[in-house]
């Protein structure tokens, strides 16, 4: 199809705006999941059971975001990463990492979008998602940028070792990746990739999306660095694991933002100019 008009695009993000502030109403006074149970019967994940893993053979499609590569690892969607439905992204997004309806529907739609497709009709592969700057974006945490490194599916472990040596909290005996921890983080990369990529770009909607990724450590993964590694490492859920987000309606795009927004706002590249830029650019 061609591209949504912008009349389209006005009355899907204002529904979608309303559908959300009335779940985060809803997550106000409805009673949270119970621990164990915050994936839904007969999904898979349910009591953190995960289907098996099989990391990506030759041939197969893979993005930049490990959520949804970790998706496709556990057969969750496609194992190839090809033919993907956005409608079936929309659904499995949800029930995987319990994001609330309207969060889930608003992403892959705003993927259709970029890729002039239909959302109800269309299929993609996941590499496709990795159109720079449309989604994707410099300054990642977890992979160099796409002048440096064109695919972006390609893990660059240095930075998440990096990451997790900037872990400060506790939680129950456990390294936990804090918001303050993962602003300075963020920051360095910054930096880092400013330094070393001539052709590094990062606006505001861009440094926003790079926070939204970010946060999802934060509420989906506590910032619990064991989890995390197997996550960022091997974009792999570890069985046993369930979201750490148990709101009865998901987590909303309003609510996300409450750690969205502090998060970036902390961020201070400033702070690391003249430092020895990124990690391991080379490899």
């Amino acid at each position: 199809m061609g591209s949504p008009t912008i009349l389209y695009k006005t009355f899907y993000y204002s529904g979608i705006l309303i559908w959300d502030i009335t779940l985060s109403l809803f997550n106000l006074v409805l009673f949270k999941r119970p621990v164990g149970k915050v994936v839904p019967e007969g999904n898979p994940g349910y009591a953190g059971n995960w289907p098996e893993y099989k990391p990506p053979q030759e041939g197969e499609s893979r993005c930049s975001c490990p959520a949804i590569n970790a998706m496709a690892n556990h057969g969750i969607i496609s194992r190839s990463g090809r033919g993907i439905k956005f409608t079936d992204l929309t659904r499995q997004v949800r029930t995987t990492y319990n994001f609330s309806a309207s969060f889930c529907s608003f992403v892959p739609h705003y993927a259709a979008f970029m890729l002039n497709k239909s959302y109800s009709k269309d299929t993609f592969d996941l590499e496709e998602l990795d159109l720079h700057n449309g989604i994707e974006h410099d300054a990642s945490l977890t992979r160099l940028d796409a002048a440096l490194q064109p695919d972006q599916s390609k893990v660059h472990r240095p930075f998440i070792e990096d990451l997790f040596s900037f872990a400060t909290g506790k939680d129950q005996g456990q390294r936990v990746l804090t918001t303050k921890d993962l602003s300075r983080f963020s920051g360095k990369r910054r930096a880092g990739a400013r330094a070393t990529n001539p052709m590094f770009t990062l606006d505001l909607s861009h440094k926003l999306f790079g926070s939204t990724n970010t946060a999802t450590l934060l509420t989906a993964f506590g910032g619990r660095v064991d989890d995390l590694r197997a996550f960022l490492l091997e974009e792999r859920l570890p069985q046993g694991w369930e979201p750490r987000v148990r709101y009865r309606c998901g987590l909303t795009i309003f609510t996300f933002n409450q750690t969205i927004v502090p998060l970036e706002l902390r961020i201070r590249e400033s702070d690391w100019e003249g430092e020895a830029s990124g990690v391991g650019e080379d490899n």
